[in-house]
């Protein structure tokens, strides 16, 4: 009777264990995806932004069309990325494209001097930040997940029901890595 109270009680300590560390993983799991959909949240905000900066611009630098049209395909091509790793190569396309719209818009100083143009950089700088700052964020959270599911006794648990280690947004061109920086 001993011996079977024992089994019993040693069969719920390891379910309890084991329920515990599954729930575990399924809220770190749950805190990657929180954060990736706060890097989407300013993406999408810089997305917004751009058309105008676009316009604003193209009204006195209507010449300069390729470079329009080649951050709106940028913008386009980052809203339709799917997925960490295409999200980011799209992030950098879109970054260079920027940075060549400023440094269009430097060649026009009305341009520089009007209201709207300075409210509009003043935003794509904050939201760059915001970028950055949810993007540290995101990886953070992967981090502190994928050492969870690939240590022991979790990696037991991640392996039988299909934790998988999430992909970490980055930036891969050196010159990416910084908003586009524009002095007038």
């Amino acid at each position: 009777m001993v011996i079977l109270v024992i089994v019993i009680v040693a069969v719920l300590v390891i379910a309890i264990a084991l329920a515990l560390l599954y729930n575990r993983l399924v809220r770190l799991r749950n805190r990657t995806e929180n954060a990736w959909s706060q890097v989407d949240v300013q993406l999408r905000r810089r997305y917004d932004l751009i058309p105008n900066l676009v316009q604003t611009v193209k009204g006195y630098a209507a010449h300069e069309q390729s470079t329009f049209e080649e951050v709106t395909k940028a913008r386009t091509a980052a809203q339709q990325a799917q997925g960490v790793e295409q999200q980011a190569g799209a992030e950098n396309v879109l970054t260079a494209a920027i940075g060549r719209l400023f440094a269009v818009a430097e060649a026009y100083p009305q341009l520089r001097a009007t209201e709207n143009f300075q409210q509009l950089q003043a935003q794509l700088a904050d939201t760059e930040q915001k970028i950055a700052v949810s993007r540290q964020v995101y990886n953070d959270t992967v981090l502190t997940y994928d050492n969870a599911i690939q240590t022991v006794p979790a990696s037991l648990i991640a392996g039988t029901f299909g934790f998988q280690s999430r992909p970490y947004f980055q930036i891969d061109e050196p010159a990416a890595r910084e908003a586009p920086q524009v002095t007038f």
